[in-house]
Parts: C-alpha cells; structure tokens; sequence
C-alpha cells in the first residue's frame, strides 16, 4: 500500500483517479479547493477507510507525508481558467513550485498533468512530444497555456537541479461522466444542449478538428506513466483518432435521438484548428494505447448527463 496524494482530486479526472487508486488497495489524499472541483464526485468514496479529503488551495504550502503525488489541481476548461485567469496562473505556477517543494522534501515521486495546450495551435500535425508549439502568450487563453508550459519548466529544472523523481504526462482532450454540467468544453456542451433540446453551438464552420480519449483510458495511462521507471516524459496521452467538431455534433445528434439544430458562430480567439496525439512514446515507453472507441465513449458520457439532468 502506498499513500498517494492527488492535488484536484475532486475534479472530473481526479475523481476518477483517486477512485483507481482505492480500487488498487492505495492510501489516498486528495485535496482541492472545490472551485471547479464537485464533493459530488467524491462523495461516492467519502466512507471508503483509506479516503481522506481535505480542502486545501495549492498556491499555499501543503505539509504531509505521502509517497506520490500526481498534480492535477487547474481548472482545464477555457470557461473556467479564464473566469479568474490570474488565479489559473498561480495554480500552474505557485501550486507546481509548492508541489515539487513537497515531493523534495519528503522525497516523493511526483507527476504533473500538463496539457496539448502546450502546443497552442500547432503547425505541426499530429503533435509530437519534441514540437515546441505555438502559443499567444498574451491571448485570453495563455493563463492556462502559458501556466502549462511553465509548470514543466519547473518541473525539468527541479529534476535537474533537485533531483526530484518527476513525471510529465500532456493530456489531450478527455471526456466521460463526472464532467460538469457547465464545463463549456465541446463534448460535454453538446450532449447537455441535445439533451435539453437547445441548438447545439459549433464554433467557426466546425472543420476544426480534436482527438477525443475517454476518461478510463486516460487514468489507466496516468498510472502507467507514475510507474515507469526512469521514463520522466514529457509524454502525450490521448486518443489519436481525428474528429472534425461538426462530425462530433452529429454524432451526438445521432446517438441522443435529439431533433437540436446546428448552429455556427464566430470562433474565438486562438482557438486551436488542428489538435491530435502522435502517441508513438506512450505505445514505446508505457505499452499504452486507448481502447474505448468514441461511440462508446459518448453513449457513457450521454447516460451520466441524462441521469445527471433527468431528462
């Protein structure tokens, strides 16, 4: 048994996680500030014996002795992280330095999930771990991207300099149950809007495409990554099927048997055109690759909102 502690656990992937790591026989702490994060998510683990929540912000120091830590604490939609964008910097900035500040101290191995927002909107296709990227870093968006990228500057320089046992994991876009209501990213606001009836809301002419993992697959590769030996990363885990945004919406459509129309709207501002996983590390280094298909997925995905929004 390990004593792992899990920074955003209450969040829609942290959930998730801390619910594997139980399920392995792990001791888990999982903090969060629950300001994207739902005690809904958790509630579910609050009675298991070796579950211990507390509500903490990582921008201040956290004193505890744990084995591991996987970092997942910054809200990860573009509605939330730019609803208080300094406070998304801090996150990715002050809470990385306090977290690798803990993991050496207490010499614990720690992994960061950072994110394809690295990438920005890449001009190389499909990315590839050793792509720089493309980012605005004075856009609306570059609190989270910008964030991103130094928090695995730290990270390297930590590993470097410290000595730190580090991993560094880019998650591509992930969906599945436990995803907020208003979480304002493309599956979830799709399914919520058919479900209700309402148009669902392409942005641009919906050429724009995405790769889209489910969630079980993305927390089976987080895990396999925390395990590898030697293998610090940084590496990409997503799925590298290619869906253009307009074939997602009438795929939803198709499998909620909603009569929602589609509607266009105007873009917003460095929003990425292309974004696929090259996945060819994670299948090297972690004998990783997806396995649960987009239909799948979504048909998972559409019975957690409906049950969520009864309708």
């Amino acid at each position: 048994m390990r004593r792992i502690l899990v920074t955003g656990g209450a969040g829609f992937l942290g959930s998730h996680l801390c619910e594997d790591l139980l399920g392995n026989g792990n001791d888990v702490v999982c903090i969060d500030n629950f300001f994207s994060g739902s005690k809904d998510n958790i509630r579910h683990l609050s009675y298991h014996p070796f579950f211990e929540l507390i509500r903490h912000d990582v921008i201040h120091p956290l004193f505890i002795e744990v084995d591991r830590i996987f970092h997942l604490a910054c809200p990860a939609s573009p509605i939330h992280y730019q609803h208080n964008p300094i406070k998304t910097v801090k996150t990715n900035v002050m809470g990385t330095i306090n977290m690798l500040g803990l993991a050496k101290r207490i010499k614990a191995r720690i992994l960061l999930a950072s994110s394809s927002e690295v990438y920005g909107d890449a001009r190389v296709h499909p990315q590839t771990e050793g792509y720089w990227g493309n980012v605005n870093p004075i856009g609306l968006r570059s609190c989270y991207d910008e964030g991103k990228r130094v928090a695995e500057t730290l990270m390297m320089d930590y590993h470097r300099q410290n000595r730190v046992d580090i991993r560094i994991v880019r998650i591509f876009n992930t969906y599945g149950p436990r995803m907020a209501v208003d979480d304002g990213r493309v599956v979830s606001n799709f399914i919520v809007q058919a479900l209700k009836g309402e148009d669902l809301t392409v942005y641009g002419d919906g050429t724009q495409t995405r790769s889209f993992c489910y969630v079980s697959d993305l927390i089976e590769a987080l895990v396999r990554t925390m395990n590898s030996e030697e293998f610090v990363g940084p590496v990409n885990i997503g799925n590298p099927g290619e869906s253009t945004v307009l074939e997602l919406a009438e795929k939803v459509l198709a499998l909620t048997g909603s009569k929602s129309r589609i509607v266009l709207r105007p873009l917003p501002s460095d929003d990425p055109v292309r974004r696929c996983p090259d996945i060819s590390l994670a299948k090297s280094k972690l004998s990783w690759e997806p396995r649960v298909g987009l239909e799948e997925g979504l048909g998972k995905t559409i019975d957690y909102f409906r049950e969520k929004l009864a309708v």
